[in-house]
């Protein structure tokens, strides 16, 4: 028995002669197994281009909480950011004495933790009004945020409403 493979794209015939005691239809040559690889390799590639082609970009996320009488050097929860800027917001701070509350943002390392722009929050004082501090990116990593940081102010604070935007 013979087999012929026409190699069409490569410009001749391959003749083979399977050896006796070879199953029929399992003969599978050097280059068709070539081919074969080739293909898969084509559609291999064209389903990692679909795939791409569809991803979704990343989406900023964030969360939301509120503080219960938080005194100075208290530490939210953590986050995972990207990278991107990270935007927090107080709405309806109350503190007996001063009306004020300091927010700085942080990265969790090893060692000494990195300390990023103090945020001074006051209009949140004001009934059912909203601070705003805002940071630039400062690389991916996991963030938190301390109230009053090293300071002098001993009287708790609360809030209503805070969220993170990262």
């Amino acid at each position: 028995m013979t087999y012929i493979y026409s190699a069409w794209s490569l410009g001749f015939d391959l003749v083979v002669k399977p050896q006796p005691g070879l199953l029929e239809g399992c003969l599978m040559t050097d280059l068709t197994m070539a081919r074969a690889g080739k293909r898969a390799m084509i559609i291999g590639a064209a389903a990692v281009a679909a795939v791409g082609a569809l991803a979704v970009p990343a989406q900023a996320s964030s969360w939301s909480s509120y503080l219960s009488n938080v005194r100075n050097d208290y530490e939210s929860r953590r986050w995972t950011d990207d990278g991107g800027p990270t935007t927090i917001k107080f709405t309806s701070c109350h503190r007996d004495g001063q009306q004020v509350v300091n927010v700085m943002l942080r990265k969790d390392t090893f060692g000494p933790d990195p300390k990023f722009d103090n945020a001074t929050f006051t209009n949140c004082f004001n009934s059912g009004a909203t601070s705003t501090g805002n940071w630039d990116g400062h690389g991916s990593g996991e963030y938190y945020f301390v109230v009053d940081y090293g300071s002098n102010v001993y009287a708790p604070v609360s809030v209503s409403s805070l969220t993170v935007n990262y």
